[in-house]
């Protein structure tokens, strides 16, 4: 197992060095009007490649079909480690990243920015608001990967990969703690802080429930933090230009 993560560390590295040779060698050449901000935002471009370079690599364990049993042993340690008094407080969490929770949130916080004028971060917000069901969606569809059946748990749609309540709860949080950094930069540590626990303890109670794949929530958050990161570089370059 040890020997698999090794090698799993090693395909991760390569993917992300890969993504920045790209970037180095046909992005910032053919488009010099990038190569200062991309430079000025190494923080951010690092962090959208150790996100995509996690979420490809993990992406094809799960279709190679290689990620079962970990998968497997992960939910059953966490199954008969979780008291059964605790699942209430789970599934209260877990239901904070659903569309009926997680709308109102949105929508509240489109009309706040856009009431300080502040466009740019509601572009952000909404744009993400949009692109991540789409996705969930898409991704859904084409992978059809079913749900973990190990106990008895309720019925949600779709199918398992990725983790739906994950991934727009990683989107949003995200995005929400970018347009907090941007309008009051002393609190983006505390933003990102609060963003971060939202998503992991989400992730978390997916699988505490039993109704995802630990590979599920991870490629879930993974997409879901690319999402607005990714809409954020390219929403500042262009405002730069």
């Amino acid at each position: 197992m040890l020997f698999e993560l090794a090698k799993d560390i090693v395909k991760l590295i390569l993917v992300a060095v890969s993504i920045e040779l790209a970037i180095r060698t046909y992005v910032l050449p053919h488009a010099p009007s990038w190569t200062r901000p991309l430079q000025t935002r190494r923080v951010l471009v690092l962090s959208i490649l150790i996100s995509a370079a996690t979420a490809i690599k993990v992406t094809e364990d799960v279709l190679g079909q290689e990620s079962g049993p970990i998968d497997e042993a992960i939910l059953w340690i966490l199954h008969q480690q979780v008291a059964p008094d605790w699942l209430p407080i789970f599934e209260a969490i877990s239901a904070s990243g659903s569309a009926e929770a997680l709308l109102p949130i949105v929508g509240i916080s489109t009309l706040t920015l856009l009431g300080a004028k502040r466009f740019s971060e509601a572009k952000l917000l909404l744009a993400t608001a949009v692109m991540a069901p789409s996705l969930i969606y898409a991704i859904k569809s084409i992978v059809g990967r079913a749900r973990p059946e190990l106990w008895e748990t309720r019925t949600y749609w779709g199918s398992s990969f990725p983790s739906g309540h994950t991934l727009a709860v990683a989107a949003i949080a995200t995005a929400l703690a970018l347009c907090i950094g941007r309008m009051q930069p002393r609190c983006r540590s505390l933003a990102i802080t609060v963003a971060s626990g939202w998503t992991v303890l989400v992730a978390l109670s997916r699988l505490v429930l039993g109704v995802h794949w630990p590979t599920d929530v991870l490629t879930a958050a993974c997409i879901g933090i690319l999402i607005p990161l990714v809409l954020a570089l390219t929403q500042e370059i262009n405002e730069e230009r």
